[in-house]
């Protein structure tokens, strides 16, 4: 029922609203990544370690001590591994425009090998020439000419492919002053990300109560609360479970890569155990990745694919066996969805989005369940074929 001066509601005008609000809260996303990646890695990490922080808050040990602490005892191996990795990654980003180069010369040589030029025409045999008396003077003018033009034909094939090399040895060099110039912004980020951690894990469930006892149009107070810290402790069960299920497979990648005797095994295990994180992506860039640093080692030869083929056998044991056992329902997830949402965060926020792309749709869905809102959502996430 509407009053007598109330129009009725156009569903195309609020169909358009919801568009635009949908446009513009992407275009905040994406010009404000710089601001929000920090903030959303922060929460995440807050997630996963506010419980330990309540836990010692049990034994009367002071949020902050308890806070520090836990930041000391995760941070220090996360930054002795971050230390013993950065040498084969400076390595590797110095080799990349040797490593196309390589690469491009392979290729070339592997495409002159499958399409040989064609022969050229045989050239009948040579005839005795009769008397000429211009012949005394310039019998060879026409030998000369022909390997002139044949020495020019080199030299511009040899230039052209000179440039080539060039022009991928400059994108080589321009990629990593890109990553050079990103350096300060990266690392005001994780500064950034360290201390939001910090003072979200001394202040923000204090916070969190108090706005929700002074918010006026929240009736259930206490029951809010309660599905809160709900939400939270599932949600920080399925990070912490995550994470030590990639972990896992990293420290099982690295160990068969050294036992295979490939270089730097254990920056390979750390690397697809972050690319698990972004499931169907991330593991066809580990194998491309593997793919190449194989074909660095070995040449091109078939051993080249042996780093790819482990590393793929390990990963499709873990994500058929291992995740679907331990985390059950909570990573039932509709293949297209997920391709199409790393798609989307991976267009706003690069790969930073492609990494925090799955675990924030399942943070969705964890809390869209557990507080009954758009439940149609969370059956469009969770279908299956």
């Amino acid at each position: 029922w509407r009053g007598p001066g109330v129009p009725p509601r156009d569903p195309g005008a609020s169909l358009v609203l919801r568009c635009l609000l949908v446009l513009a809260a992407l275009y905040t996303m994406y010009f404000a990544r710089t601001l929000l990646m920090p903030m959303v890695v922060a929460l995440f990490f807050a997630l996963l370690l506010s419980p330990l922080v309540e836990l010692l808050k049990r034994f009367y040990v002071p949020r902050t001590v308890s806070a520090l602490v836990i930041l000391g005892v995760i941070g220090g191996p996360l930054g002795l591994l971050a230390s013993q990795l950065a040498e084969p990654a400076q390595r590797w980003a110095t080799e990349i425009p040797d490593l196309a180069d390589q690469l491009t010369q392979h290729v070339e040589d592997l495409t002159q090998r499958l399409s040989p030029d064609e022969a050229p025409p045989p050239t009948p045999p040579d005839e005795p020439k009769g008397f000429s008396f211009f012949g005394l003077f310039g019998g060879d003018e026409d030998d000369d000419e022909d390997e002139e033009i044949k020495a020019r034909a080199a030299n511009g094939n040899d230039t052209a492919d000179n440039g080539v090399s060039e022009k991928i040895k400059q994108s080589g060099l321009e990629a990593m002053i890109a990553m050079l110039s990103a350096a300060p912004v990266m690392i005001a980020q994780l500064l950034t990300a360290v201390m939001l951690i910090l003072f979200l894990l001394i202040f923000g469930s204090g916070l969190f109560v108090t706005w929700m006892n002074v918010f006026p149009r929240i009736d259930d107070k206490e029951r809010s609360i309660e599905m809160m810290r709900s939400v939270q402790l599932e949600l920080s069960r399925y990070i912490l479970t995550v994470s030590v299920i990639n972990a896992g497979l990293g420290l099982v990648v690295a160990g068969a890569l050294w036992g295979l005797g490939v270089d730097d095994a254990l920056f390979w295990g750390a690397l697809v155990g972050m690319l698990n994180f972004a499931p169907y992506v991330g593991p066809l860039i580990g194998v491309i990745i593997l793919s190449l640093a194989g074909i660095v080692q070995y040449g091109l030869a078939l051993t080249a694919l042996l780093p790819a083929l482990v590393y793929f056998s390990i990963n499709m044991l873990e994500a058929q066996f291992v995740t679907p056992v331990i985390l059950g329902r909570r990573m039932r997830l509709n293949p297209l969805v997920i391709i199409v949402w790393l798609v989307v965060w991976g267009w706003l926020w690069g790969a930073v989005g492609v990494l925090l792309a799955v675990p924030m749709l399942v943070c969705f869905k964890i809390a869209a369940k557990q507080t009954r809102v758009l439940s149609p959502w969370v059956e469009l996430i969770e279908t299956r074929a």
